[in-house]
């Protein structure tokens, strides 16, 4: 019993990790990756689909992002998601291929995106720590069903309390690894 909510807890903490570093990617740092453009949405044939799945994404140096439609009739429609998206680039297009470059950063700007990773990494603590709170509400349940002792109560709750930290540390490394890429010029 307190080993499932136990696997339990430290799935659902694990999802809110990934989580954390999934949003984390979509902070942009000045460098051009892929992902960067996955959760852009494109209109094709009446249904939004990812951008990754009506073109080849790849990157043609370390600043530019090629986005290489499958269909021509394509290419204008992936150009003004790029734009309209919430990530202020400004994609060219060359013929059926659209080069997305990175502009640099400026010192307010990184400023900004600091706090912006800030607040992300506070929502995983807080996320990891309500996981907690409802990890020891189920052991105090099944103590007070009397499906487990207290002693057996007490070992589940400093189970949890040592998945929390190991998360919550996992988090602020995540967090500082993030810092220093936006301080990096």
């Amino acid at each position: 019993m307190i080993a499932d909510l136990k696997k339990d807890t430290e799935t659902r903490m694990q999802k809110t990790l990934e989580a954390l570093k999934t949003d984390l990617m979509k902070v942009r740092t000045g460098r051009a990756h892929t992902g960067l453009l996955d959760h852009i949405q494109v209109d094709y044939y009446g249904s939004l689909v990812p951008v990754n799945q009506v073109a080849n994404v790849s990157l043609s140096d370390a600043r530019t992002i090629a986005v290489q439609p499958y269909e021509k009739t394509m290419v204008g429609k992936v150009e003004k998601a790029i734009r309209d998206s919430d990530l202020g680039l400004n994609p060219a297009t060359n013929g059926d291929q659209i080069r997305v470059p990175m502009p640099m950063l400026t010192e307010e700007r990184r400023k900004d995106l600091i706090k912006v990773v800030r607040t992300e990494a506070e929502g995983a603590r807080v996320s990891t720590r309500n996981i907690r709170r409802d990890a020891n509400n189920d052991l105090k349940n099944l103590l007070k069903d009397k499906e487990i002792s207290e002693d057996e109560e007490r070992r589940g709750q400093e189970e949890v309390q040592k998945l929390t930290d190991k998360y919550i540390a996992e988090v602020d490394k995540a967090l500082a690894e993030k810092e220093k890429e936006l301080l990096t010029v």
